[in-house]
């Protein structure tokens, strides 16, 4: 029996997904998530084979809960299933260890064969995503992309420069070089090119 946590904060959506997934013969839904923080909470208690995991979600990503797997060394394997068909989720997915990355307007007897294939030791990567994955190169570092996201929510550079240990002048450094980077006009219009593109 494959045993599977399951995030995804929509209810309606993660309650039809438990339902098709536990038609399944070999398909054990242990628990269910609305959040990031639940979800890790879920993984750490459950020991799921795999983590089954929406990208957006409250409190934790789907990104930041691969990461969190990764980084404590858990045998849970992790595949993202989103509404989010961009190239630069799914390259920083896979930085992030994650086996599987699949979209959810694929058949539900796909996402079956590809829960089956990451918990055989394979991955599941929607093909056209794939090929996308390796055009535009994600220009941002870390603390870049740190700065815009908070700058793109409306958040003020003291209150950045605080939230993140950082001086006001370093976070206008920051900012003027995602701009630059990205050729935009100014911090919203980087904002949204970035986050279009996944890499945010």
């Amino acid at each position: 029996m494959i045993r599977l946590v399951l995030a995804e904060d929509q209810a309606m959506v993660r309650g039809a997904l438990a339902a098709l997934l536990g038609m399944e013969s070999d398909l054990e839904v242990v628990a269910e998530a609305g959040d990031g923080e639940a979800a890790w909470l879920a993984v750490q208690t459950q020991k799921p084979d795999l983590l089954v995991t929406d990208i957006e979600m409250p409190w934790l990503t789907g990104l930041d809960l691969a990461l969190r797997v990764k980084e404590a060394d858990l045998p849970t394997r992790v595949v993202i299933l989103t509404t989010f068909a961009r190239a630069g989720y799914l390259r920083r997915a896979l930085d992030a260890g994650v086996r599987g990355y699949l979209l959810k307007d694929a058949p539900s007897d796909q996402l079956a064969a590809a829960l089956r294939q990451v918990h055989a030791g394979g991955r599941a990567i929607d093909p056209q995503l794939a090929v996308a994955a390796w055009g535009d190169e994600d220009p941002l570092t870390e603390r870049e992309r740190e700065v815009l996201r908070l700058a793109g929510e409306g958040v003020k550079s003291a209150e950045i420069a605080e939230r993140l240990s950082l001086s006001q002048g370093t976070v206008r450094n920051y900012l003027s070089e995602a701009i630059g980077k990205l050729g935009a006009a100014n911090r919203i219009e980087a904002y949204r090119t970035a986050r279009s593109k996944g890499w945010l």
